[in-house]
């Protein structure tokens, strides 16, 4: 080191970067507002730990006429009978673990990459940033422009994959009108249950942000489409409450897999309606 020069310091990043205000408090809020981000990440960590216990169970996911979204399709041969329901057998006994695994993959894919989940997470489990007007506490901030956060972008190839998904849940939510004989007519609590869940399912699916943008994205003239218009405006309409549905298909692809559970389990019985 040359006489009389000093040791050089890394340069100073966020808010304490050279430009900004001379503020010594990382931020300025007197609200509550960590409360957001603990909420989100406790919610989120219940349900990956209760869909990680019921994914590997590998038991009680079918008691006739329903089936817990978690499993269906049942892509393996080691699959429970389901009495003419979505079970496929086409991968072979998937060497004895949960044939829940299979499928799981294409519906937690899409979520892991929705627009508004990558917000819940970034801010509840990353701290990127964990609020509006708060830094976040990381020296470096890249983005989705590296790996492996800039796989994010296969959103809308999930998106492609979640709708088949969609409409095998729906096959199933119709097959609940039978009764555990297959005859028509029969309706429980169970059905409802289904119903409710297959519908918020397609409603996230359809409020998501590539849908909207593969109906009405590069027109450049929405008069000479009336049709994607309309489609367009409904669209866009789910989309704004996104993050509502989001959360609410969530609860009840969980509320219907452990309804299937305790129904399965022998824990009560399925009330009828008729």
């Amino acid at each position: 080191m040359a006489t009389g020069t000093t040791p050089t310091t890394p340069a100073a990043r966020g808010v304490l970067a050279p430009g900004r205000a001379a503020i010594s408090a990382p931020h300025l809020r007197t609200d509550r507002w960590w409360l957001s981000p603990l909420v989100t990440a406790t919610a989120l960590t219940i349900f990956i730990i209760y869909a990680t216990w019921r994914a590997f169970a590998n038991g009680d996911y079918y008691s006739a006429p329903y089936v817990s979204p978690l499993y269906s399709p049942c892509l393996a041969s080691n699959c429970t009978d389901m009495n003419g329901g979505a079970d496929w057998h086409l991968f072979g006994a998937w060497w004895g673990l949960s044939p829940a695994l299979l499928v799981l993959v294409f519906p937690l894919g899409f979520r892991l990459t929705c627009y508004y989940y990558r917000k819940a997470y970034y801010r509840g489990f990353w701290a990127s940033p964990p609020a509006c007007a708060v830094a976040e506490p990381h020296a470096k901030y890249t983005g989705e422009t590296r790996l492996p956060l800039i796989l994010q972008n296969v959103h809308r190839y999930f998106f492609y994959l979640a709708l088949p998904v969609a409409g095998i849940l729906t096959y199933d939510v119709v097959l609940a009108f039978r009764d555990e004989h297959g005859a028509w007519g029969h309706a429980g609590l169970g059905t409802l249950v289904m119903l409710v869940n297959i519908a918020l399912i397609w409603a996230y699916t359809l409020s998501c942000h590539s849908c909207r943008h593969i109906i009405g994205g590069k027109l450049r003239h929405f008069s000479a489409h009336p049709v994607r218009y309309r489609l367009w405006g409904w669209v866009g309409a789910l989309n704004g409450r996104h993050m509502l549905l989001a959360w609410s298909s969530l609860i009840s692809v969980g509320v219907a897999d452990l309804y299937v559970y305790l129904v399965a389990s022998g824990v009560f019985d399925d009330p009828r309606f008729f």
